[in-house]
């Protein structure tokens, strides 16, 4: 099977084949970061543009490293470092960046949305690392890998969320695909901290 979505938007409405594949894709790339020589040609010749709205420090370096380890060119741009400062907007500052043809746009913006709103824009690949209190992905993915390599299993498994998940976008991302997974799934946290849309999770 091949992953067949051109965009990582969410992992809501992702089926179980597809987020099978994202972790036994992940899995077999682990192993080159704990070899001597942590490099592997998939993505020569490609080139990978990193857009930041918010700070960040493990999702951003993750990428980089990641897409470094993979072969790729690697631009890392920050909002504060941009003509963002300037009044540029996302869209603008997107379609600038598309014109010099990348072969995937990574973005990390405060707005719930920002990643879809650019995919429906732009003929670049788009990658979410984390909007607003939307979805963050890859961090959701990367909780199943470790659960299933911890665990052995996901299907079957009850796994507790505790905490803010109202403004959790991990959480959510984790809810998705640990439900699509077969995992049972409880919420823990005060009721100011619970989604109203709650109930229609399940």
């Amino acid at each position: 099977m091949a992953f067949p979505h051109r965009h990582l938007l969410g992992l809501e409405g992702l089926s179980r084949d597809e987020l099978t594949y994202l972790l036994d894709t992940a899995a077999s790339f682990k192993g080159i970061s704990e070899r001597d020589i942590k490099k592997v040609p998939t993505l020569r010749g490609k080139t990978v543009v990193s857009v930041f709205y918010e700070a960040s420090t493990r999702t951003r370096v993750s990428f980089e490293i990641a897409a470094k380890r993979m072969s790729a060119d690697f631009v890392s741009l920050s909002s504060s470092a941009s003509s963002a400062t300037k009044g540029e907007t996302l869209l603008d500052t997107a379609r600038n960046l598309a014109a010099m043809r990348p072969d995937a746009i990574i973005l990390r913006h405060t707005a719930a949305g920002a990643p879809h709103f650019l995919a429906a824009r732009l003929d670049c690949p788009i990658v979410n690392a984390g909007d607003g209190a939307h979805e963050h992905p890859t961090q959701g993915l990367l909780d199943l890998l470790t659960i299933r390599e911890r665990k052995g299993r996901i299907a079957g498994l009850t796994v507790a969320i505790v905490g803010d998940i109202l403004h959790s976008r991990v959480a959510r991302s984790n809810i998705f695909a640990l439900r699509t997974m077969g995992a049972k799934v409880r919420l823990v946290g005060t009721p100011t901290l619970l989604p109203p849309e709650l109930a229609a999770w399940g």
